[in-house]
């Protein structure tokens, strides 16, 4: 947290005056505080600025704008510092052009809080520290397979029993609708990365895979209650771009797994160094027990425990398995397909993996705007499809197709994630949000699960990848065909006006205190 100055200097004419003597009406809304010895101030009526005050000087031959201001976006500061810094001094727009009534197209369609802002930059920590959590094993299995002398069954048993460890994170989910998220994220944020650096010092195969059944649910149970806390704190049109940015944050923690890998080119054991870089995710556990706030929905009074909507859970619950069906495996075996078919070594996985998943990152800014202001349900339509064909493509041709392929899948697929991920909180009250939340998580796992068998019984019959893959691919036809006729379009509405067992408790006009 720092305060930030931003000064430019005007023409003395009747329109700049008009425009700059104006309340703001974009990323802050201003409310004028009063004039001065020819000095007009206005402070923040709406907006993330923990601190915040424009003062403009009307002199003979020049206006002077100056905001001061501070903002609280706590990991992820530096990433809006530049622009937030280049919006308020109005850089790159003269006062010639409309004034803008919205945020800037990179921040959220809402004007969001203080509190919001350090909620999502507290979420975002813990999304790095889930997904490195979750991806650790996928990418060091082969390694580890390797130098224990696993095949290709085992290898796919491996992957569906740490997937299957799923079922210890399903308590944490029910534990959260009853004591608080904030409790819980608490415990799970220090003991994911604890448990998962044990895999370092297993001495069989079978022990690595013990100790990643247990780290990774709970890295899952940190992942769905940071769905739960999106869906809670922020505004309704601001839910999906909120999930965007958390998927973003996810990338880069599962970026920061893939940056470790050549540690195992040090060796035949050289794997067992990636999994030591878990701890530095305690440094995130320590923030979020000092200042993730409980989310104001739980906090108010709401019905306990109500009944499971089963249809909404069905429907869901489907989707999840049948997207996990195919995602699952194509994740899980892309480093084995690229060891084993395309010769690559550690480091050039490393790179590849870097490279193609990158704009992945772009393509979920995009998608969050998207789902937030056209709607979910076409661009998940329109994008599914395409992602897969080309994720599949990319097990299937060699050189520059397979990294253009992968490069696209993952960019378009980006775009799909926010629009699918933001439904599994959205369509459930708060009593029982976080369990749901939960299930469905269990639920993709056991289509990842089965995926996986299949994969591994079909590659171990002597078929190629990109049949193998290729099969589980067709899962993705169903996503569509379910979130076309039977999901309902969630932008742009209250989550009490999509539960309404929530209804007799109003929406939380205020984000509570810090």
């Amino acid at each position: 947290m720092f305060t930030r100055s931003a000064t430019r200097v005007w023409p003395n004419d009747g329109a700049a005056r008009e425009r700059l003597l104006a309340e703001r009406h974009d990323l802050v809304r201003e409310r004028a505080e009063g004039t001065a010895d020819g000095t007009t101030s206005f402070t923040q009526a709406e907006g993330p600025f923990r601190s915040y005050e424009r003062r403009v000087a009307v002199f003979d031959d020049r206006i002077v704008e100056t905001t001061s201001y501070r903002l609280r976006i706590p990991w992820f500061g530096w990433l809006f510092a530049l622009p937030v810094w280049a919006h308020l001094a109005r850089r790159g727009r003269g006062l010639d052009q409309p004034a803008r009534s919205t945020p800037p197209w990179w921040a959220p369609p809402d004007r969001i809080d203080p509190r919001q802002a350090l909620v999502l930059g507290l979420l975002a920590a813990a999304s790095m520290s889930s997904a490195f959590t979750n991806t650790l094993f996928t990418q060091t299995a082969q390694f580890a397979a390797d130098d224990f002398g696993i095949g290709d069954v085992g290898f796919s048993v491996a992957g569906a029993v740490v997937r299957g460890g799923i079922i210890l994170a399903v308590p944490f989910a029910v534990l959260a609708d009853r004591v608080g998220r904030q409790k819980v994220m608490r415990l799970v944020a220090w003991a994911a990365p604890t448990i998962t650096a044990l895999g370092a010092f297993a001495p069989t195969f079978p022990l690595l895979v013990a100790t990643q059944a247990v780290g990774r649910p709970l890295g899952l149970a940190l992942d769905f209650l940071i769905a739960v806390v999106v869906a809670e704190e922020m505004p309704r049109n601001s839910r999906a771009y909120a999930v965007s940015i958390m998927a973003m944050a996810s990338g880069l923690g599962a970026g920061i797994a893939v940056m470790a890998l050549p540690l195992a080119d040090l060796g035949d054991s050289g794997w067992r160094y990636v999994y030591l870089v878990t701890l530095i995710w305690l440094v995130v556990a320590v923030d979020i027990t000092r200042r993730l706030p409980e989310t104001a929905r739980f906090v108010r009074d709401h019905v306990v425990a109500p009944r499971l909507d089963r249809s909404r859970f069905a429907i869901l619950a489907t989707v999840a398995i049948c997207a996990n069906f195919f995602v699952a495996p194509a994740s899980f075996f892309q480093n084995r397909y690229l060891r084993e078919i395309r010769g690559f070594d550690a480091g050039t996985i490393s790179l590849f993996t870097l490279t193609t998943a990158t704009p992945a990152g772009i393509g979920l800014v995009i998608g969050g705007r998207l789902a937030d202001v056209r709607g979910r349900r076409r661009l998940i339509a329109l994008t599914v499809p395409t992602a897969t064909a080309l994720i599949l493509a990319s097990f299937v041709v060699d050189g520059p197709p397979m990294w253009i392929a992968a490069f696209a899948g993952g960019f378009i697929g980006g775009i799909s994630l926010p629009a699918l991920a933001v439904y599994r909180a959205e369509l459930f009250p708060t009593g029982n949000r976080g369990r749901a939340a939960g299930l469905l998580t269990a639920s993709a796992l056991l289509g990842g699960i089965v995926g996986l068998l299949l994969v591994g019984q079909l590659l171990d019959r002597g078929w190629s990848y990109g049949q193998a893959i290729g099969l589980v691919a067709l899962a993705q036809l169903v996503v569509v065909a379910v979130v076309l006729t039977m999901f309902p379009e969630t932008a742009h509405r209250e989550l009490e006006d999509l539960n309404p067992v929530d209804r007799a408790v109003s929406p939380p006009s205020g984000r509570g205190s810090l």
